[in-house]
């Protein structure tokens, strides 16, 4: 008759277990070396891409041209450094203003890379029929705009320059997809904007009160994660190596860049067009000019108590992926 194996002399029951935890183990190591657990080429290994609709990263997810990446779309630049907070992405890309704010927050990140000045891609937007013809015509009405991203430093240098203060108008922060409706329903007077919901915005009774021009330089801004900066700089600078590539295409090739985009944007090819016109331009090194640039902007939304401070923005510049720039 044969012995239950919970009658097995205790020896044997030592060697039994010994046995499954080496094959335990022996298939552990090899779900490893293939690659089976996050941390050895899971998802975990992909580099996680947050990029705005119609942000320079826009081309590079509409081409395809860097497979392999994670990507996740933001409506703004305030909510991708949230993100870079929550640690769900590893590179993005935003305007002027939310890197000043996300180091105000003490979210970690490096700033990379950035682009030539963009001025003609932000605004001021009005109704023609209210009579508007300067910014100072604004003084006590209501502009809206999304606080923390680009347009904010705009508006600062709009009062600085008609010698006005935030007291003299009413703002009303507003995201883009509520900017829309306030505006063309008439709840607001005056509204900040970027493109390509500036293009969008520019229809028939629509004026132009104001662009960056001679005020603002309206830079876009690449920011990473600190840990991938350390870890896996030759993906970034691979990914980043892509990046200036399709952007350079873009640039020579307008009507191509156009047709690829609109879809991706889910705008029409008009729109699509005019905004690239004025918006879509060279990559650009950080320098450390551009860190006092930077902290010029970070030293005056601390003296408007808009952000606590002092804030040293200079440190977050991270020149090791220039050479791509170039």
């Amino acid at each position: 008759m044969r012995t239950p194996l919970t009658s097995r002399p205790p020896y044997r029951r030592r060697l039994l277990t010994a046995a499954l935890a080496t094959v335990a183990l022996l298939a552990t190591a090899g779900v490893s070396a293939c690659g089976g657990s996050a941390d050895a080429g899971g998802e975990t290994a992909k580099l996680r891409i947050g990029y705005q609709r119609f942000g320079g990263l826009s081309l590079v997810k509409a081409r395809g041209a860097t497979p392999g990446v994670e990507w996740s779309l933001f409506e703004s630049g305030p909510a991708l450094t949230e993100a870079l907070k929550a640690g769900s992405i590893d590179i993005g890309q935003v305007g002027e203003a939310p890197p000043v704010f996300a180091a105000a927050g003490k979210i970690p990140f490096s700033i990379i890379g950035t682009s030539v000045p963009i001025p003609q891609g932000e605004a001021v937007l009005v109704k023609a029929d209210r009579g508007y013809r300067s910014f100072a015509d604004l003084k006590g009405k209501t502009v809206a705009l999304n606080k923390g991203s680009n347009v904010h430093w705009l508006l600062v240098r709009l009062l600085e320059a008609n010698r006005m203060t935030l007291k003299d108008i009413e703002v009303k922060y507003l995201k883009p997809a509520e900017g829309r409706p306030a505006f063309d329903s008439g709840q607001i007077d005056a509204w900040v904007i970027w493109d390509p919901y500036f293009a969008l915005a520019e229809q028939p009774g629509v004026q132009v009160l104001a662009d960056a021009t001679g005020l603002a330089s309206n830079r876009e801004y690449v920011l990473a994660a600190p840990d991938a900066v350390d870890k896996r700089s030759g993906e970034i600078r691979t990914f980043l190596q892509r990046y200036r590539e399709v952007t350079d295409w873009g640039i020579a090739h307008p009507e191509d860049r156009t047709r690829t985009l609109a879809p991706e944007l889910k705008i029409p090819e008009d729109v699509t067009s005019r905004a690239l016109t004025r918006s879509a331009r060279p990559l650009a090194p950080v320098t450390p000019a551009i860190g006092d640039e930077l902290q010029a902007i970070t030293d005056s939304f601390i003296a408007l108590g808009l952000i606590p401070g002092p804030v040293d923005i200079r440190s977050r510049v991270d020149g090791r992926f220039s050479e791509v720039f170039q």
